[in-house]
């Protein structure tokens, strides 16, 4: 048996974080060939996964976003009160396992009867010989109560648990993955009265002295999002060597 202990230096370029889509990927592997005199070399590959670490205790992601939208339903020639929207949260970075506080302001002057919900959505963009393919999916959600003619509802901080997903990967030239919560007013028979408020979703936390009322989940580190099962990654736990692209170098 001959062990041979070996290292190697990353490119010193941004690393896009390691992702499986539906129409494409981003992956990383270890190749190594054992060559024989007069027989086929044999070969080894292990994949090993790439964070691109995104810092959201930056300016650009802990400032508030909010958004305010209006909207009159009109049957023919009559048309009913408005239906207003404003909507508001306290940053725009965010990581896996905390909860999105929720501030939104709802009024039913319509003659409906109306539905304020809220959704997180994740958007992959993929490109390729000039052209663009992009799917959104759902996250997570949520629903307030259903609001009559004249009445109002106020979310007061109400909140939204983001699950395990990949990070936002912004800085790929072939594939995009962002994200955006959507807070909107479910209208019966009419188009929704919708409010977009983009998020970046990070890697390291929130630190403690930026925000008191922050909610890390100690399971932010999993990588449920990677779609590896989480029983078998505990299992070959040896097979995988998570690198950061800061450190730019991986052992093995």
């Amino acid at each position: 048996m001959h062990e041979f202990a070996f290292s190697f230096n990353l490119p010193q370029m941004a690393l896009a974080t390691s992702f499986e889509g539906k129409h494409g990927s981003v992956r990383y592997w270890v190749k190594a060939e054992l060559h024989r005199p007069w027989m086929m070399p044999v070969k080894a590959k292990k994949e090993f996964i790439v964070f691109e670490h995104i810092d959201i205790n930056t300016p650009l992601l802990l400032a508030p976003q909010a958004g305010t939208k209006e909207k009159t339903l009109c049957c023919w020639f009559c048309a009913s009160g408005p239906i207003s929207l404003s909507a508001k949260i306290e940053r725009k970075g965010y990581t896996p396992g905390e909860s999105i506080q929720i501030f939104a302001e709802v009024e039913n002057c319509s003659a409906r009867v109306v539905v304020p919900k809220a959704a997180l959505y994740q958007t992959q963009t993929f490109f390729a010989k000039g052209k663009g393919k992009q799917i959104q999916q759902l996250v997570s959600n949520l629903r307030g109560d259903p609001l009559q003619q004249g009445k109002s509802q106020s979310w007061e901080g109400k909140l939204l648990k983001i699950p395990p997903v990949s990070p936002s990967i912004l800085d790929c030239p072939i594939i995009r993955v962002e994200y955006a919560l959507v807070v909107y007013v479910d209208i019966p028979g009419g188009l929704n009265l919708s409010l977009s408020l983009p998020l970046v979703i990070g890697t390291i936390p929130l630190h403690a002295c930026a925000s008191r009322t922050s909610s890390i989940s100690s399971n932010c580190g999993s990588v449920g999002w990677l779609g590896l099962p989480e029983g078998s990654y505990r299992e070959k736990k040896k097979d995988f060597f998570f690198v950061s692209s800061g450190l730019k170098t991986a052992e093995l």
